[in-house]
């Protein structure tokens, strides 16, 4: 049975399809995009505190980044985590052999990546439809989403709705708009870009639609209403994704590689046959890649660094984050770092938590005396 909420969202989902698009209507369908939004967050929260969410699936993020494989039931995905990992996922020909998120750990070039084997997805799966909340909401923490694919059945736009109506952008980035609320003065929208997808009057009336009496809305971006919607959400999740095409041993047209090729122009992309051990080393290389992590190399004061075996970080690490990774109670011991490589103005550098760091650096973290 479904609940006056779900009914409302429906109905205004209903009109927006019967809605002709034009000039004319963009404002009437800014207005409904916003409210639907709303009443998504209102709906969202109702099963939380109701306790309706059903079961979840708690994976215990390990590792220097998390990868989720994400695609529909039987592409391969428990064959190709298998590959990467020292992790056994149980394979088999048929649909839904994966019924819980199954872990491993990828370790390649000194990293340690934590690849999430998961349940197949399916149309609805957003709204529930075989366990999808919950698979969709350990994609949410990861750092990077692997859409797989069967060769032969290569349409991810049905995956990648699915993730959008739980809030995750794929390879975008949050809009450069900043929303404050105020006492007086209604609700004022400031520009400093020329705003070709919408005026500063649909922007006043979404923003208004989402509860706002009085603010200041400065864009800084070119950005659509449904960009806008995002940023008054606050709980969108920006993730970075490439596609794995799978079972290319099956394919024996070039042609048609090709032709996927320029489908997925955008995406990093890489073919792969998991099941004959093809393609797995060019996989590892792009997810490694596609994290953007970098090697620091530590030094203990007073020593040669160990140059043989870096400490992982994600790239625009901070010195503080490598205080935080070795062990929480250097943090509060520490006097000052050196700094030699790419991020240093000068071999030697002295510099404090805040330093952004590069790869290939090599770091000496100085701590108070006794600690």
């Amino acid at each position: 049975m479904t609940s006056p909420l779900e009914e409302q969202i429906k109905a205004l989902e209903d009109e927006i399809l019967k809605t002709q698009k034009n000039k004319n209507t963009e404002y009437h369908i800014g207005k409904l995009k916003a409210k639907i939004a709303r009443l998504k967050e209102e709906q969202e929260k109702r099963r939380s505190s109701g306790g309706r969410s059903g079961a979840t699936y708690a994976v215990k993020k390990s590792g220097n980044a998390t990868v989720a494989l994400v695609g529909f039931p039987s592409v391969g995905k428990s064959t190709i985590l298998n590959k990467l990992t020292d992790a056994r996922s149980e394979v088999g020909a048929y649909d839904f052999t994966t019924l819980d998120v199954v872990p491993g750990v990828m370790e390649y070039k000194f990293a340690k990546v934590q690849i999430l084997d998961l349940p197949g997805l399916i149309k609805d799966a957003s709204k529930g439809k075989g366990r999808g909340r919950e698979v969709l909401s350990v994609v949410r923490s990861a750092d990077l989403i692997l859409f797989i694919i069967d060769a032969y059945d290569t349409n991810i736009q049905v995956l990648i709705r699915e993730l959008e109506q739980v809030g995750i952008r794929i390879n975008t980035h949050p809009a450069d708009v900043v929303i404050t609320r105020t006492e007086i003065g209604g609700v004022e929208v400031r520009s400093t870009v020329q705003m070709t997808k919408m005026d500063a009057e649909m922007a006043r009336s979404i923003v208004a639609e989402y509860g706002y009496i009085n603010g200041d809305v400065v864009v800084r971006e070119d950005v659509d209403v449904d960009q806008l919607i995002d940023v008054l959400a606050g709980n969108r999740v920006y993730a970075k994704a490439m596609v794995v095409v799978n079972k290319i041993d099956l394919v024996r047209d070039k042609d048609y590689m090709k032709g996927l090729k320029h489908k997925f122009h955008g995406y990093d992309l890489v073919f792969i046959s998991a099941e004959k051990n093809v393609g797995i080393p060019e996989l590892k290389e792009a997810i490694y890649r596609n994290l953007d992590l970098i090697s620091v190399y530590l030094k203990p004061q007073g020593k040669e660094a160990d140059m043989n075996v870096p400490l992982i970080v994600r790239n625009g690490a901070s010195v503080g984050d490598v205080c935080d990774t070795l062990h929480r109670s250097i943090r509060n011991n520490f006097r000052y770092a050196v700094i030699w490589g790419k991020s240093a103005k000068f071999p030697g550098q002295t510099v404090g938590m805040d330093h952004v760091l590069m790869d290939g650096d090599v770091l000496s973290i100085i701590k108070k005396r006794g600690g």
